[in-house]
């Protein structure tokens, strides 16, 4: 018999918002994320804005080992992991940790870590490489070193890819605790990206806004889009078998009860133009939640204000809704977080999970001009005090990787 899968912790670090408490409360009001890069001189760059974490000091937070040897990507991971973990209330010592597991994700991994070294590499040669450079990069350190500091000792995964990385990273545990393998795990995603390189990368590949208008920067569906905005931070989530949150009086958030997964096997940057395999995610999605698509309330969109994405999108959740899609709300909250990459589907998991926990639609902000080509029961500007029932949260990442998740309010057993 499969179990029931719940939500019984949260944790955020967000442009918007260091705990989940500030970064909800930022959400309901409409907080935009969004402003001039401080972390290095733009002046020869075409991007100037980006949606930088704010406030956060690695050496208070973390202690001053962790804060030089962990690249921020991991140091965003394991800040947002504490106060889930804190959050769920688990009692470490007592629950079977080999049943415990980490499935957290980073897309691209430390890639401040990976600038800062090259440059010692060509000016000072490559004795000045730091012995720690491999460790701080690669992109599974961060579910190391979650399970490292709390002793987990499961499954400890790190699922890369791209965009759609945790909300893959939510999906897999998903199954792994429905189908046994796994009592509880800590999920998510992390993402520290906004450095030279890694604009100048995005810029180079045009996917980036030029607008300096803050306000019209990360506009999702918007005729005016013209590209998304770089964000960063993490979000973490705890993933519980029913029973086991049931028997040791775990507050529960909402339950996890469907997940999609396909590849649109098509370009390596582009949706495919059909919006098949995103429509696929959705579908099956759906069918593994046991729902009818008018059941969802609201749909949490990719929604990053590229040209592509969102017309495609918009044709994927008309194929998979049908005549529902005429009425779900729907929202990118991409505009006020800007695009976390692989931590975006965590941050918008938790949106969404807190939707439907305070009947609250969070709003798609700095929407000025309708796009026919993008048609969707959009929340323009404020949010909305709405109860729903259930809430679906879509990633596409280039590659074409496709993930959906669908989250149910908790209502009682």
């Amino acid at each position: 018999m499969k179990r029931r899968v719940v939500v019984t912790g949260l944790g955020a670090i967000t442009p918007i918002g260091n705990s989940i408490e500030s970064f909800w409360n930022s959400v309901k009001i409409g907080k935009n994320g969004i402003d001039k890069i401080t972390y290095f001189d733009t002046t020869d760059f075409k991007v100037k804005v980006a949606a930088e974490v704010k406030d956060f000091n690695a050496e208070e937070l973390l202690g001053k080992k962790d804060a030089k040897r962990l690249d921020k990507f991991t140091q965003f991971a394991l800040v947002a992991a504490k106060e889930c973990i804190k959050d769920s209330n688990i009692d470490l010592e007592s629950i079977d940790r080999e049943r415990f597991g980490v499935i957290f994700s980073s897309g691209i991994g430390g890639l401040i870590t990976i600038e800062n070294q090259m440059t010692n590499l060509i000016n000072r040669g490559p004795s000045r490489v730091s012995p720690m450079a491999i460790p701080a990069i690669i992109s599974n350190m961060a579910a190391g070193a979650i399970s490292i500091e709390f002793g987990i000792l499961g499954t400890c995964l790190s699922v890369t890819t791209a965009c759609a990385s945790s909300t893959h990273s939510i999906g897999e545990a998903y199954r792994s605790i429905k189908d046994g393998y796994l009592d509880r795990a800590i999920v998510g995603g992390t993402e520290a990206s906004i450095c030279r390189f890694g604009i100048a990368g995005f810029q180079s590949l045009t996917a980036l806004s030029k607008s300096e208008d803050i306000n019209r920067a990360s506009i999702p569906f918007d005729k005016d889009r013209s590209g998304f905005v770089m964000g960063e931070g993490a979000g973490a989530l705890i993933l519980e078998d029913l029973e086991s949150a049931l028997n040791r009086g775990a507050k529960i958030y909402g339950e996890v009860v469907g997940y999609g997964t396909t590849s649109d096997a098509y370009h390596i940057t582009s949706p495919r133009v059909d919006g098949d395999g995103a429509y696929r995610a959705m579908r099956d999605a759906i069918k593994d939640a046991n729902i009818n698509p008018n059941e969802i309330g609201y749909i949490n969109a990719h929604g990053t204000s590229t040209d592509i994405n969102d017309k495609v999108e918009t044709l994927a959740i008309k194929n998979a809704l049908g005549e529902a899609a005429k009425d779900v709300y729907v929202s990118s909250t991409k505009s006020m977080t800007g695009h976390l990459l692989g931590a975006a589907g965590a941050v918008e998991a938790i949106i969404s999970i807190k939707a439907l926990e305070d009947g609250f639609i969070p709003a798609n902000i700095n929407y000025l001009n309708p796009d026919e080509e993008c048609d969707l029961n959009l929340v323009k500007n404020e949010g909305k005090n709405k109860e729903i029932d259930y809430a679906m949260s879509n990633s596409l990442g280039f590659g074409g990787h496709n993930g959906t998740v669908i989250f149910k309010k908790w209502r009682g057993k």
